[in-house]
Parts: structure tokens; sequence; C-alpha cells
């Protein structure tokens, strides 16, 4: 073999055992995470004060209370041993300093689902909700797939209201028909449901005991002239 073609083998060896080396190291490992935001699934292992404990490549990881949940933790012992998804979010191999976060991921996938909630929307089709909040101009209804709707004052009733507590409460469980949707928002009518009441045709009775003619002579005869 020439000296040529060993030197290359060699170099080429050297070369893999450095790339070999640099994938093996932790720090580099999670480095790449960062720059690549993957998705981890991890377990969370310990709680500490302000947060808890995952594990990643072998290296401890941090995760503030405020970024393990969408909603705010009130016992972060109920999280222990817990699964969830993480990205590193800051990763500094000097500080020993490693730095974890679920809250970007659930975010993700809440706004993911939003949007094919709202997608699913048909502008026309009727269903039920309960009464969120009452405003001066309207009522918002949270929906049975979970979205939030207006019914405005004037798409409440038939009849003419000051304000939507006049009929409506907190927590009534309604019927409403989609009639908007509009940059994610829905509207909806309480009104279009309402069957518009008939007024009932006025009858004029006459009494059996007369008889109405139709001929000059009828019309004349109660006519006096004078003389």
């Amino acid at each position: 073999m020439s000296e040529e073609l060993l030197q290359e083998e060699t170099n080429l060896t050297m070369q893999d055992l450095e790339e070999h080396f640099d994938d093996a190291n932790p720090w580099n490992l999670v480095m790449k995470y960062l720059e690549e935001k993957t998705v981890l699934p991890v377990k969370i292992e310990g709680i500490v004060n302000g947060g808890a404990i995952a594990m990643v490549e072998g290296l401890r990881g941090f995760i503030p209370a405020s970024r393990i949940s969408l909603s705010y933790i009130e016992d972060l012992e109920s999280c222990l041993l817990m699964d969830i998804e993480v990205r590193v979010i800051e990763a500094d191999q000097a500080e020993n300093r490693l730095i974890l976060s679920a809250r970007e991921i659930l975010k993700e996938k809440e706004k993911k689902e939003l949007e094919e909630k709202i997608a699913a929307v048909k502008v026309g089709s009727v269903t039920s909700g309960t009464v969120e909040s009452l405003q001066d101009y309207g009522a918002f209804v949270r929906l049975e797939n979970g979205l939030s709707g207006l019914v405005h004052v004037s798409q409440i009733s038939q009849k003419r209201i000051k304000h939507p507590k006049d009929v409506l409460h907190t927590g009534d469980t309604v019927q409403v028909k989609i009639i908007g949707l509009k940059d994610g928002k829905i509207s909806l009518s309480m009104k279009a449901l309402e069957e518009v009441a008939e007024e009932p045709e006025e009858k004029v009775e006459i009494p059996k005991s007369e008889k109405i003619g139709t001929s000059l002579g009828d019309l004349f005869k109660n006519i006096k002239l004078s003389e």
C-alpha cells in the first residue's frame, strides 16, 4: 500500500473519530437540539424550587414552572413523573446550564386545534351553547365545540330589549344559529331561531238577523228626500 493511500486512510479514520466524539458529547447534541428546535419526550424526574428537573442526553435540564403548562400549576408535585414534550431553549456548557420548555409546543398544538375547529364551523348550522358572559352589546356563548361566539344584542330576540341581562343569565343553555364567521370570530343569533308570531286575522261577523243588499233600491231605501 502506498504511503499516500495509507495517509489518506489514516486521516479519514481520525476525522471519523473526531466526528464520533463530537456526536458523543451531550452538550453538542443539546446545542443541535436548540438550533433545530427539536421536540424531545422527557419525564419529569424531580421537583425543585421554581420548576422541575428532566434529563436530556444524561444532562440535568431545568424546566421553569411557567413553562411546564399553559396554565398556572398550583401544586408542582402533581407533575412528578409526568411525561411531557419539551424543547431546549437555552444551553451553556461553560455554565452547566440547560433550560427546557414545554410551553411553546403546547401553544403550537393549541393554535392548530383552534384552526381546525374554526375550519369545521359551518355558517347556517344550529348548535347549543352556554352563556359565558353578558356585555352591553351582547352575550358571549361557548359552543359545544369549545369555541366562543357573540350573540349581538340585536340578535337575541325578535322583541326589542335594552340589555342582554333582561332575558339571559350567565350559565344559561341556549340554542343558536351561526350567522357569520370572519377573522376567526363567530357571529351567532338566537333571534333567527324564533318563530315569527303571526297576527291573528280580524274576522268581521255579520249578525244573522241582518241582511245586506247590494241593489240600488237597498242603497237608497233609507234615504229621505225633503219635499
